[in-house]
C-alpha cells in the first residue's frame, strides 16, 4: 500500500510538471531529447563497430548496430602481438602510467604556477603571465624540433619522464587555475599568515579546496591528452618497450598489403582508447560544468 501510494505522488508531480510546461517549452524539451539521442549515436556507433564481426564491418551502406556481435576483433587484438616481444598488455599499462603521471605532474606544475601569478605581484608577473597566454598561439609542430633536443639533452629519452615532460607545460591549465585562484579574497590567505601557517599550509589548506573543479577539469584533458598520445613514443623512444597503446594501435594496418586485414583489431582497439576517457568525463561532468561557470569563460 505504501508502495502505491508513493508511486501515485510521483505519477502526479510528473504530470503537474507536464501541465505546468507551456506549449513552447514542451517543444524545445522535445528538440533536446531529440538532439541528445543524435549526440549518442557516435558513441553506439563505437561500442557496436568493435563488436562486428569483418562480414559487418565491411557492408555498405554501413549499420549501426551489430547484427551478430561477437568478441573475436578483441581476441585478435591480443592474438596480433602474440609472437612478438612485446604483448598487447605492455603497451596499455604504459599508456595508464604515463597518462597517470601526466595528470598528476600537469595539475601540480599549474597549480603552483597560477599561485604566484595570482597572489603574489612580484615584478613582471603580468608579463610573465601574458607570455603564457601567447604560447597558445604556437602549434606543436613549431616546438617539436626544440622538445627533441631538451629531451635529447636531458638524457631521458626510453624513460617515461621522456613521455611525460613534454606534456607538463599547459598555458589552458594555467589559466583555470589562477581564474579561480583570483576569486580567493586576499584578507583570508593574510589572516592564515597571521595566525603562522607557512605559505606551503595556505596553498594546501585553503587554495587547493577552492580549486577543486579546476583541477577536476584539467585531470580530464591531461589525461585524454595523455592517453591518446602517439607522438613522445615517435619521436622519443626508441626500446619497443617503453612505447604506448596508442603507438602500437598506429601499427597495426601500417605497411599491409590490404585494407582489410586487422580492422577487427582496430575497432576493438579503437573502443579501448576510447572507453577511459568516457569514464573520466562521466565521473567529473559536474566539476568541469563548475569550472566553466566560474573561470569567466561562457
Amino acid at each position: 500500500m505504501v508502495q502505491q501510494a508513493i508511486r501515485k505522488v510521483f505519477r502526479f508531480k510528473r504530470k503537474s510538471r507536464l501541465k505546468a510546461m507551456s506549449t513552447f517549452e514542451k517543444l524545445i524539451a522535445l528538440l533536446l531529447v531529440v538532439a541528445s539521442i543524435f549526440m549518442l549515436l557516435p558513441l553506439v556507433y563505437i561500442f557496436n563497430h568493435a563488436l562486428k564481426p569483418y562480414e559487418e564491418l565491411f557492408i555498405y551502406p554501413p549499420t549501426i548496430w551489430a547484427r551478430n556481435p561477437a568478441f573475436q576483433n578483441f581476441i585478435e587484438l591480443f592474438q596480433v602481438s602474440a609472437d612478438s616481444i612485446i604483448p598487447v598488455s605492455r603497451y596499455l599499462f604504459n599508456s595508464f602510467a604515463v597518462a597517470a603521471l601526466s595528470v598528476a605532474a600537469i595539475t601540480l606544475v599549474s597549480a603552483l604556477c597560477a599561485y604566484p601569478l595570482s597572489k603574489h605581484k612580484f615584478p613582471g608577473h603580468k608579463l610573465l603571465f601574458a607570455t603564457i597566454m601567447l604560447t597558445l598561439m604556437f602549434t606543436p609542430e613549431t616546438v617539436a624540433i626544440p622538445r627533441y633536443l631538451v629531451v635529447s639533452n636531458l638524457g631521458i629519452m626510453n624513460t617515461y619522464w621522456g613521455h611525460i615532460l613534454p606534456l607538463v607545460a599547459v598555458p589552458v591549465s594555467v589559466f583555470l587555475m589562477k581564474q579561480f585562484i583570483d576569486q580567493l579574497p586576499n584578507e583570508l590567505l593574510e589572516s592564515a599568515r597571521m595566525d603562522g601557517a607557512n605559505e606551503f599550509t595556505v596553498f594546501l589548506r585553503i587554495v587547493v579546496p577552492v580549486i577543486m573543479p579546476a583541477v577536476a577539469t584539467i585531470a580530464i584533458t591531461s589525461f585524454q591528452t595523455a592517453w591518446g598520445n602517439a607522438e613522445t613514443s615517435t619521436l622519443f623512444m626508441q626500446d619497443e618497450q617503453m612505447k604506448t597503446f596508442p603507438f602500437f594501435v598506429q601499427t597495426l594496418t601500417a605497411n599491409m598489403a590490404n585494407n582489410v586485414a586487422r580492422q577487427g583489431a582496430v575497432a576493438a582497439a579503437a573502443l579501448l582508447i576510447f572507453l577511459p576517457n568516457l569514464i573520466i568525463f562521466l565521473a567529473f561532468q559536474r566539476k568541469v560544468i563548475a569550472t566553466m561557470a566560474h573561470s569567466g569563460i561562457k
